[in-house]
């Protein structure tokens, strides 16, 4: 399926407007990825665990929004936009969105 940030997909035109679809997951850290974190915070550099792990989420994250375009019949989603927020303290919410569409 395809699926881009853009309103549009070049070379191809839109016919119908389905509607808004979603993906989310929620991630907590876990007490081994908080050590390594801590450690790479004294002496600074990428904390190479949480980037893996907000990876991860965004995956995941965005094929359950395809999987939600899929289940409405859609042929691809435009407007593809990301989010995320703190649901409690070491935990998140990454929700990818857009909007269902037909193509011709």
């Amino acid at each position: 399926m395809l699926y881009v940030n853009t309103e549009n997909i070049v070379g191809r035109e839109i016919t119908e407007s389905i509607g808004i679809v979603r993906g989310s997951t929620v991630r907590a850290r876990n007490i081994g990825r908080d050590i390594f974190a801590g450690l790479k915070n004294i002496i600074g550099g990428e904390i190479s665990e949480y980037t893996q792990l907000l990876a991860d989420s965004r995956e995941e994250a965005l094929e359950r929004m395809l999987k939600d375009a899929r289940r409405m019949g859609a042929d691809a989603v435009v407007g593809v936009r990301f989010t995320t927020s703190q649901v409690m303290q070491g935990a998140a919410e990454i929700m990818a969105y857009g909007t269902a569409v037909k193509l011709k």
